[in-house]
């Protein structure tokens, strides 16, 4: 276990420390093992402390779950700042991001496991969950929208929402084969496996540069 050193610092650095100690916890341990004693040690400081930025357990697991999917939609974005306006770039590097580290790890798809298994069952959880996905499909259409318009193309499968959530679901299987078993595949396989499916679903539009 590693202890973070919670020195002086502001209210909101705080709140994310815990977060991060938090999520740590998780996974190592799961939901149900990731203990506010546990958290508190490894941010180095003390329970009382912590009730001064959470309520108690299910506010620093749901704070932990927002900041989780917030973290891998933000990566994914910052992936693209390299594209410039080029929208074509700017969609295979959201999708590129997306199926590789550090998106995809094993620690990811741990602390998504713990997660999700209580989505169904915990209100705010869900919520949260919702609101992360509404957000990730409205960059993916917004992507699509700037790429065909760009190059005055039509996508066989014509509504833009219909093929953000089918990109999305590509996105999710593939992020879970390069999180569970990565040494199976050549590096790059995976994001190429990925560029091909979702050039075909574009109707044959590339999103690579000419070699």
């Amino acid at each position: 276990m590693t202890r973070r050193t919670f020195q002086r610092a502001g209210e909101a650095e705080r709140r994310k420390d815990l977060i991060a100690a938090t999520l740590d916890s998780i996974s190592d341990h799961g939901l149900e093992g990731a203990t506010v004693r546990d958290i508190a040690a490894r941010a180095g400081v003390t329970g009382g402390l912590i009730r001064h930025y959470f309520s108690g357990k299910d506010e620093m697991v749901q704070a932990a779950y927002r900041e989780m999917l917030a973290g891998m939609t933000g990566t994914a974005v910052d992936a693209m700042d390299g594209a410039g306006e080029d929208p074509r770039q700017r969609l295979h590097d959201f999708i590129v991001a997306n199926v590789s580290p550090p998106i995809a790890d094993p620690k990811a798809l741990s602390l998504w496991a713990a997660f999700v298994g209580r989505v169904r069952s915990n209100d705010e959880l869900a919520r949260i969950h919702r609101e992360n996905y509404q957000i990730f499909i409205g960059i993916l259409e917004d992507l699509i929208k700037a790429v065909l318009a760009a190059h005055h193309h039509k996508s066989a499968f014509g509504d833009v929402r219909h093929l953000a959530v089918a990109i999305n679901g590509l996105i999710d299987g593939l992020w879970l084969e390069n999180s569970l078993a990565s040494d199976m595949f050549d590096e790059g396989r995976l994001s190429a496996i990925a560029l091909d499916a979702v050039e075909a679903m574009l109707g044959g539009l590339s999103l690579r540069a000419p070699a």
